[in-house]
């Protein structure tokens, strides 16, 4: 039993290193730099709420934002430079190539949330793809589909190890 516990408790350990660290941010609280970054590129959208990350000794910020009826998520640096985001947008707005690669490779799925995942670079946006979440039985699982219509490769992600 105590075999069971100590190997369940060291994954548990490594899970939570390996685990996204971010940390919920209140409004008041960003800087100026990533408020004016947000309001300048989105000037009549509202703050909803913010995530603070920190890898490599780099911070970012992830400000959701209502624009409208879309809903946004703009990765900011804390210097206020944007980096990217993901804009909400309806199933039924997807591209025909997308929206059948999604149904080939989940056929017994129904899809409930697309985004826009742009990439910003020197101030110019791009569309890189598109982030599908189906749902299939009681499990949801997000499709990244290039805007041509072909799977995206999957990242290589490392892994943090557990020290020990």
């Amino acid at each position: 039993m105590r075999a069971i516990l100590t190997t369940a408790l060291g994954a548990l350990v490594a899970f939570s290193a390996w685990a996204d660290d971010k940390e919920k941010v209140a409004l008041d609280k960003l800087s100026k730099a990533v408020v004016d970054a947000v309001k300048a590129r989105f000037p009549k959208a509202e703050l909803v709420s913010a995530t603070k990350e920190t890898e490599d000794k780099k911070t970012t910020y992830e400000v959701t934002i209502k624009d409208g009826k879309t809903t946004i998520d703009v990765d900011v640096t804390a210097e206020g430079v944007i980096t990217g985001m993901e804009k909400e947008i309806a199933v039924v707005d997807l591209p025909k190539e997308v929206a059948a690669t999604v149904t080939k490779e989940h056929p017994k799925s129904k899809a409930v949330k697309a985004e826009e995942v742009i990439q910003v670079k020197d101030g110019k946006e791009k569309l890189a793809y598109y982030e599908v979440t189906v749902e299939e039985g009681d499990k949801r699982i997000e499709v990244e589909v290039l805007p041509d219509g072909k799977l995206k490769p999957a990242e290589k992600k490392e892994e943090k190890k557990d020290k020990q």
